[in-house]
């Protein structure tokens, strides 16, 4: 069984080699003494949410403190070409599950977008807790799969400002059922960010495509079957990452 995650702060691992020692404090601490109730000597991965991890071994457990020594670093390394999923808001938590699969897939960000036709609207005080849910999922996902570098959670965008997104340096792709080339087979770049663009349940409009299309989108398709708002997503991270990442 892999090693539970645990985080401390950003730059906490910064020049910790083998045999170094690692407190968790806090509601980590907490979290690892009474609810995971680790055991002197079990092994415990921690990470800093920005690519730093290690593997450690329990040497003092308490309900404040839990002290751990260093026995490897396994680094997580910034990706060549990052991927970034534009989830639009949908409808029973269904973006929420894509947001939670693509985490789990290895993700470099999340957008999340108020597509014309979703029916969720995040306005005024909801922007914040929206953000905020999605902010979660991202967490327990991250650790339930072990990530040593957390995706990054992007601002509410408009169309507008998902076009402005695709800029240089970004490859951008809008899925959608009636396009006719599939993202299996486009050219894809060696650097830079690969933007996946995914609808809400009631589909993109024809306006948005093409001004997603002028801002130098491709509309690609995944198969012949029409994919829910919570599938789309994580099923084109798997296609992208199955052709270098994941090798």
């Amino acid at each position: 069984m892999t090693a539970p995650l645990f985080l401390v702060d950003p730059g906490a691992l910064d020049g910790l080699g083998v045999d170094g020692v690692v407190d968790l404090t806090g509601p980590e601490a907490h979290h690892a003494a009474t609810v995971v109730r680790l055991a002197v000597g079990e092994e415990v991965l921690v990470a800093d949410r920005g690519g730093a991890r290690v593997l450690t071994t329990a040497e003092a457990v308490a309900g404040d403190l839990v002290r751990l020594r260093v026995t490897a670093r396994a680094d997580e390394p910034e990706p060549s070409v990052r991927l970034t999923l534009v989830q639009a808001l949908s409808k029973d938590g269904r973006d929420e599950d894509a947001v939670e699969a693509a985490t789990e897939l290895g993700v470099d960000a999340v957008v999340p977008w108020q597509a014309d036709r979703s029916i969720v609207r995040w306005k005024g005080p909801k922007v914040d807790k929206g953000r905020r849910k999605w902010a979660n999922v991202v967490e327990r996902a991250a650790k339930q799969s072990r990530r040593g570098r957390w995706p990054r959670l992007g601002d509410l965008v408009t169309t507008a400002g998902l076009a402005d997104l695709c800029g240089a340096g970004v490859t951008p792709f809008v899925l959608h059922e009636d396009a006719t080339t599939p993202l299996a087979t486009v050219d894809l770049p060696e650097a830079g960010e690969v933007l996946l663009v995914v609808g809400p349940e009631g589909g993109i409009s024809p306006q948005e495509v093409e001004r997603l299309v002028a801002a130098g989108a491709t509309p690609v398709r995944l198969g012949a079957q029409v994919l829910r708002a919570s599938t789309a997503g994580p099923a084109a991270i798997a296609v992208v990452s199955s052709r270098g990442r994941w090798h």
